[in-house]
């Protein structure tokens, strides 16, 4: 009889663990792209991404529709091209000049630390492909 309940403990015991960890594993984790995007990017060019954020009223053109650089790429998201207009190496009107870029020293300073920034929203931006 004591084996029997011991065995009974032992199985409710792990299905305990077993759903604790399935909830556990079903926790939203931090995107730290999608935390830079909101951040920066999503008043103009909208949560999803396609140019419809709530200061476009406020612009003289309509920001870009993110979700479709990679269809106009041939179907290649253009990394290399995203990171350079986020980081100012590539001036873009609307973001400001390459010496004072819209986000100023944020995406300058501590390089290192800027560049895993910078990727990681490009990242996230190659994410809202097709969407």
């Amino acid at each position: 009889m004591k084996v029997k309940r011991r065995i009974a403990a032992a199985f409710l015991s792990a299905g305990l663990v077993g759903s604790t960890g399935s909830a556990l594993a079903q926790e939203k984790r931090f995107d730290f792209g999608k935390e830079q995007y909101d951040s920066h990017c999503a008043a103009c060019h909208g949560i999803s991404g396609k140019g419809d954020g709530p200061f476009k009223k406020y612009l003289t053109k309509s920001p870009p529709d993110l979700t479709v650089l990679a269809k106009k790429n041939g179907g290649v998201f253009p990394m290399e091209e995203v990171s350079s207009i986020i980081d100012g190496r590539q001036e873009l009107g609307a973001h400001g000049p390459r010496d004072m870029p819209i986000w100023g020293a944020e995406f300058k300073a501590h390089e290192g630390y800027v560049r895993a920034r910078i990727l990681a929203l490009a990242e996230y931006i190659s994410r809202l492909q097709g969407k």
